[in-house]
């Protein structure tokens, strides 16, 4: 979770949409731009992605400043900022810049020139005694409590490029590291291979209290769970919510989409992750799970991607967004934006020029 200056405002008022990349934000603000000048600059001033690694910022806030016609003034100062601030700043002024911004060109320092590393070659790999074992030699080492944590890994390193073994899974609960918190490396890759042969003791481990264990399992009937998984799916999903655990409920919410309409249960709590996650990156999932179980709502929602922050977003939006006058104008938008990525690009043209 990256660092950031405040707890997020409630996710209906414009901060909150503002802080979380909604395009009902966008929307919003360009109904007053005077008024949502500072709030705009203020996310970049401070850090509101929830996983700077994946939520993405950019293009939405600098389309804000261009499209309202907000002075570059406020985000060109931020360039003495941090470190933190100074990034945030400099990726809005190059998109700006790239999209014909003469003020944000001039206000960027130089690139410096990037040196050449000579890494040397590349040190020879020698070769693994584990992978002469059997895999039934494999699997009793995993079973010796008296094998070191090293040869364990290395035992699962083998067994994950062999076709999967069923004999592990009643290991899976030992295999945990020394003080219990994480499964050991590589274990969670080598059950993902196991596939529909884990189902029956991965409803288990998901009851486990042994968090990691816990975890393995659900992660199984995310994928391979049957009709009869549901009820613990949705169980998960309600927890997460109550937690606010915003990293992960993506998958789950996938999980359930498989099963369509027969999960709708979970319609409620998906909708309200839509509405109030701060990691962006995760809402293109809960809105593909919505329209899997046929909720109510999904014009609506289509219609707003398109001004989300989220690529992954505004893809669905190009697709699904009803044929309405300011869906198309949208459309055309984003397909002669330059800041835009180039396969939205590509979509937005072609379903201007459908059938």
């Amino acid at each position: 979770m990256a660092e950031r200056r405040y707890e997020y405002a409630p996710a209906g008022t414009l901060p909150g949409l503002l802080q979380r990349g909604r395009g009902l934000g966008a929307l919003m603000a360009a109904e007053d731009p005077a008024s949502a000048a500072d709030l705009i600059y203020g996310c970049i001033r401070w850090e509101w992605r929830w996983d700077s690694t994946f939520d993405d910022r950019d293009v939405y806030l600098a389309r804000l400043i261009r499209d309202l016609e907000l002075p570059l003034g406020p985000v060109i100062e931020m360039l003495a900022g941090d470190e933190g601030v100074r990034e945030r700043a400099t990726g809005v002024l190059e998109l700006l810049a790239a999209a014909g911004s003469v003020e944000a060109r001039d206000a960027l320092p130089p690139e410096a020139e990037e040196e050449d590393e000579d890494w040397g070659d590349p040190p020879r790999s020698r070769p693994d005694p584990m992978a002469e074992l059997a895999s039934s030699a494999l699997l009793e080492l995993l079973a010796d409590p008296a094998e070191p944590e090293n040869r364990k890994v290395g035992a699962l390193n083998v067994l994950y490029d062999r076709d999967p073994e069923p004999g592990l899974v009643p290991l899976v609960p030992s295999l945990g590291e020394a003080d219990g918190e994480y499964p050991l490396p590589m274990l969670s890759l080598v059950v993902h291979r196991l596939g529909a042969l884990a189902v029956p003791a991965a409803r288990d481990w998901a009851t486990s209290d042994t968090r990691w264990l816990a975890s393995e399992g659900l992660t199984v009937l995310h994928a391979h769970g049957e009709e009869e998984d549901i009820p613990t799916l949705v169980a998960e999903l309600e927890r997460d919510w109550m937690d606010r655990t915003w990293c992960g409920p993506m998958y789950t919410a996938r999980g359930l989409a498989r099963f369509g309409p027969k999960a709708a249960d979970a319609i409620s709590l998906l909708r309200r992750f839509w509405l109030w996650t701060p990691h962006s990156y995760e809402r293109h999932g809960y809105l593909e799970a919505l329209a899997a179980m046929g909720a109510a709502g999904m014009a609506e929602a289509y219609t707003e991607s398109l001004w989300d922050c989220q690529s992954e977003a505004r893809r669905l939006g190009v697709a699904h967004a009803p044929d309405r006058p300011e869906v198309r104008d949208r459309l055309a938008y984003l397909r002669d934006d330059p800041m835009e990525d180039p396969e939205i690009k590509r979509a937005a043209a072609a379903r201007l020029a459908g059938p």
